[in-house]
């Protein structure tokens, strides 16, 4: 008998690839017809996890089967933004598909999921997964929820932490004192970043920032800074910066820098988790992946911040000091006041004014925001060695009065591809006092709700301008604050949220 071969017989199933151009954040999604004799001869169906294959790459990809229209045709397969960059396919290259090969990583998920602890070794099998585009979306909560609510010991947050910076690059030092500072945010305004990086660089420590976009706020220190100089460097580009200035302000999604966290992070939101195991490790991933020696926390704490008690702060520094201990971290702990924003700036361009007032020393400079500045680059001094208690303090605040922190901070940012100033938006409107009173608390989701409604951080002129803070007082018919858009629409449906929450700013009537 004639032995048969098999692949012989398997007929050409390779279909052109068309890029879509929607936006399926870091997860890759490819569409093909129902009616494709790929999905046909494959039985794949809808939601399946399949390997794409091209001539040079091959990714795994979720499965979306278009049941009507015209998106794509029988010889075409859709692929999301995710699903185009990670391919790349050269122009006339056609793509192959199977389905994929289930992930070994999932058999620790679902260990986890029924209360196992787990190692090093099983951590890097997940992390690795996910950085790779193996995990989807589903897969990926799968394991975020398995490890939130205090499901993760203090042995593997460090496991975790270690396997998310073995997942991406990592940066070394000369220098025996690297320094560098972290707030675990939820306030708004409270941009101390710049003005601390300029401090600290200006005293001759070496502080190498990276920062991260905004996933859920109004600005993260990359968009604000963006507004004044250039963040997405390279690696070797960011070791000149430091080499020349001694310090950087860039933004770490460009350096491939413990990867694994914004891939987290945006899953992590989307299920409105907030979990101490999870934070620590996203926290310590990428000062460790930064080269960082020192680090200082700025834990803001209050009512409506992201850290709500004294009680959660001092558990949440415990396990941060706790797992930097283990991977060699000095951390210094700061437990600030978080009740209310900080500034009057609420999105980039306006967070950036803030910080030029503040490093200008301008007549106008918000004072709240320059005594947050002075007290976390203190701390950074105290990290550096340079001085302690209230010589670092008086080192800190010379430096901004002097003007050796102003210079510092135009220096880097020349080095990183210049200075610009900040823009400013085209459609403005207050919001007035609707009594006189004093103003007893400021809600801060809600306003940085607003401020996103008004555009913030897409449109970088786009949020709020703080006109009031706690405790001051006045009259009715004064402005609150003011809502800035980038266009008439977003500024309409801005206001619509703040008319349906009055209380964003309290009033005291008659107080």
């Amino acid at each position: 008998m004639t032995a048969i071969d098999d692949t012989a017989q398997v007929p050409d199933f390779s279909l052109r690839p068309v890029r879509l151009g929607i936006d399926t954040h870091h997860e890759p999604v490819v569409v093909l017809r129902a009616d494709s004799p790929v999905v046909r001869a494959e039985g794949f169906e809808a939601h399946a996890r399949i390997e794409v294959l091209g001539a040079q790459r091959s990714i795994v990809a979720t499965l979306n089967i278009l049941t009507a229209g015209e998106l794509v045709d029988t010889d075409s397969v859709g692929l999301s933004e995710a699903a185009w960059r990670r391919l790349a396919p050269a122009p006339g290259e056609r793509l192959r598909f199977r389905y994929a090969q289930p992930c070994e990583s999932m058999s620790h998920v679902r260990a986890k999921i029924f209360g196992e602890v787990l190692d090093e070794t099983q951590f890097d099998a997940i992390i690795g997964d996910t950085v790779a585009g193996r995990l989807s979306n589903v897969e990926i909560a799968a394991f975020l929820v398995a490890c939130a609510d205090g499901r993760l010991d203090g042995s593997e947050v460090t496991a975790l932490t270690r396997a998310m910076v073995r997942s991406g690059a990592r940066l070394h030092w000369p220098q025996p004192v690297v320094v560098d500072k972290h707030c675990i945010g939820g306030l708004p305004g409270n941009r101390t970043t710049p003005i601390v990086v300029a401090i600290a660089a200006s005293l001759g420590l070496v502080m190498p920032k990276t920062s991260s976009r905004a996933i859920t706020s109004p600005a993260g220190t990359a968009d604000t800074v963006e507004t004044l100089t250039r963040v997405d460097l390279t690696l070797d580009e960011m070791r000149r910066v430091v080499d020349a200035e001694g310090g950087c302000m860039v933004w770490g999604g460009a350096m491939n820098m413990s990867p694994a966290d914004d891939l987290l992070i945006r899953v992590e939101r989307t299920l409105d988790l907030d979990s101490e195991g999870q934070l620590v490790a996203s926290v310590l991933s990428k000062k460790a992946a930064a080269g960082s020696t020192h680090v200082v926390i700025d834990i803001p704490t209050g009512p409506t911040a992201k850290v709500r008690s004294q009680a959660d702060a001092q558990s949440l520094l415990a396990a941060l000091q706790r797992t930097a201990r283990e991977l060699g971290l000095t951390l210094h702990g700061l437990i600030s006041d978080g009740s209310q924003p900080v500034g009057r700036g609420i999105g980039p361009a306006l967070e950036a004014h803030d910080v030029l007032a503040v490093l200008r020393g301008s007549a106008d400079a918000p004072d709240d925001l320059r005594r947050r500045a002075l007290q976390v680059a203190a701390a950074v001094v105290e990290c550096g060695a340079l001085a302690h208690g209230a010589a670092a303090l008086d080192l800190a605040r010379a430096a901004l009065a002097d003007g050796r922190a102003l210079r510092k901070f135009e220096a880097i940012c020349r080095a990183q591809g210049g200075l610009r100033e900040p823009g400013v938006a085209p459609f403005r409107r207050a919001l007035a006092a609707p009594c006189d009173g004093r103003v007893e608390r400021i809600d801060n989701r809600l306003l940085a709700r607003a401020a996103k409604l008004a555009g913030a951080p897409h449109a970088r002129t786009a949020g709020i301008r703080l006109a009031v803070h706690v405790g001051d007082r006045v009259e009715r018919g004064a402005p609150l604050f003011e809502l800035h858009a980038e266009s008439q629409g977003e500024l309409d449906y801005a206001e619509v949220f703040v008319r349906q929450h009055a209380d964003i700013v309290h009033l005291e009537e008659g107080a």
